[in-house]
């Protein structure tokens, strides 16, 4: 496979057009909505990387966020979870990215001693000073109390778990258990294999209620779209192959078009972004601007139109899928020093979007100040290539996963402190890259390691409880990337062998 070497930041027209993309077959059309997963991992070597995944303010805490008290970037404190993964060889087209001096103007949300060799992170929002006093972690050694009760984002109420003496915020980190809880159980009911290149993405669709059985796959340059069966079995609606061979897709992200339309984007190593219209099963759009690979895409769930993607060219690039506009260029002075892993929007605060990088740093990033080029891209009629884009310039691999929040300045865009708060041990998860999952209420995280092992830890709870450790005696290959079902129910994996993995929730009966 050959990899275009392009200078980093490359303008669109200085690119040839891109070959189009040829439906194979297709079955039925579909209807979208993203699915929150995101992690990361580096090789030791690299110094830094990171996958972010923005959840809802009340995730941990069970509190919902406060109308009155909205969390901006300038806000005094904001929960954030972080995934560090491991990485010993990157994926293809990922090795390296160019590397620059610090400049000294740059305003760079740094981690430092964070843990020794660069922990990767991953982010909760919502300042837990915002907390009424009654409901604070006590300092320590004071014991937190314990069965408080917890509402998630769907209504149900879960009980925290009780703290000991010395844990909570400011405090050492809570690590979890890697003993099954047993409180959900799965059974493997399927596997699917697709071909002999990897997969390295896959994502269910949570756009629209009718089609949350519907997920998609990429590896190599096809995209295939595939339905959940009640029975146990996959049911394939759509594949595409794209006529550059040495195209390798390493991301997904479902999307919409303003009149709801379903739409499936797709990028990796060549820089370009393939938008698919999966009701007319034809190529809608093509983006071309990257300088480089495409790490990760990720779709505004309050804007279904708008995406994000982050790039081995150092930058992150908003885009509007219904216009083709460019929009917003997050790089330059205060941004990444390195290639971007990981990028996600805020659940809720549309103006907020969080990204990590090679460089060891994750940058929380504001578009309020830019919003009005957000809004005027919907209605632009000239050509994308003319829309004013503008420039924002501000805002180590153990195995585990990293709650962490951080706290900002608000007077002091970029500088800021962080504090741990939790941490999900995932073993032999040392090579690059590997990405975790949530179901759409957050109460489930499913990440795979390089053994063909998924870890399901139960988000919500502190300390973390390991509810199931999920294998299959055919699954050897390590486990790129999981996608986790509407409710929890069902546990996809995808792996380094071309192979597609099931488990299904057992239902047991109530004690």
């Amino acid at each position: 496979m050959t990899h275009r070497q392009a200078t980093p930041r490359q303008q669109s027209a200085a690119r040839p057009p891109p070959p189009p993309i040829r439906p194979v077959s297709s079955p039925a059309a579909l209807d979208s909505r993203l699915l929150a997963c995101r992690c990361a991992d580096l090789h030791p070597a690299s110094r830094g990387g990171a996958g972010v995944l923005l959840l809802p303010p009340h995730s941990l805490t069970g509190e919902h966020p406060n109308p009155s008290h909205p969390v901006s970037v300038s806000a005094s404190a904001s929960n954030f979870v972080s995934s560090p993964a491991a990485c010993a060889d990157p994926h293809p087209a990922s090795r390296g990215g160019a590397r620059r001096p610090p400049s000294s103007t740059a305003s760079r949300y740094e981690l430092p001693n964070l843990v020794p060799n660069s922990e990767l992170l991953l982010a909760l929002l919502t300042p837990l000073t915002n907390r009424p006093k009654s409901e604070r972690p006590p300092p320590p050694p004071t014991e937190a109390r314990a069965g408080q009760a917890v509402v998630g984002r769907g209504g149900e109420e879960r009980r925290m778990a009780k703290l000991g003496p010395g844990q909570g915020l400011g405090c050492e980190a809570a690590v979890g258990s890697l003993a099954p809880s047993r409180k959900r159980e799965y059974k493997a009911c399927n596997k699917l294999t697709e071909g002999k290149r990897p997969l390295y993405a896959i994502g269910f669709n949570f756009l629209d209620v009718r089609y949350y059985e519907v997920f998609a796959t990429v590896g190599g340059n096809r995209v295939t779209t595939y339905s959940c069966l009640k029975d146990g079995n996959f049911a394939i609606l759509q594949a595409y192959i794209d006529e550059d061979k040495d195209e390798s897709f390493y991301t997904l992200s479902w999307a919409c078009d303003l009149d709801g339309t379903p739409l499936l984007v797709a990028a990796g190593s060549n820089g370009i972004i393939r938008v698919i219209n999966c009701a007319t099963e034809k190529l809608l759009k093509t983006f071309v601007g990257h300088g480089d690979s495409i790490n990760e895409i990720r779709t505004q769930a309050l804007k279904p139109s708008l995406i994000i993607s982050a790039s081995k060219d150092e930058s992150v690039r908003l885009w509007n899928v219904h216009t083709g506009i460019c929009i917003l260029i997050f790089a330059g002075a205060g941004g990444h020093r390195n290639e971007v892993l990981s990028v996600d929007f805020h659940p809720s605060d549309i103006y907020r979007i969080a990204s990590c990088g090679m460089d060891n740093t994750v940058k929380i990033w504001s578009m309020k100040e830019f919003w009005p080029y957000v809004e005027q891209s919907f209605t632009w009629t000239d050509l994308p290539s003319k829309f004013p884009t503008k420039y924002v310039q501000f805002p180590s691999v153990d195995n585990e996963i990293v709650l962490w929040e951080p706290k900002t300045k608000e007077q002091s865009p970029g500088e800021g402190s962080i504090d741990i708060l939790q941490k999900y041990p995932v073993p032999e998860c040392d090579i690059w890259f590997i990405k975790f999952s949530c179901d759409f209420h957050f109460n489930q995280l499913a990440i795979g390691n390089r053994e063909g092992k998924v870890y399901v830890w139960e988000v919500q709870s502190s300390p973390p409880v390991l509810t199931a450790r999920l294998t299959n005696p055919q699954c050897k290959s390590a486990i790129r990337q999981t996608a986790v079902s509407f409710d929890g129910s069902t546990i996809l994996a995808c792996s380094e062998d071309g192979s597609i993995w099931r488990w299904d929730e057992v239902d047991h009966p109530k004690a």
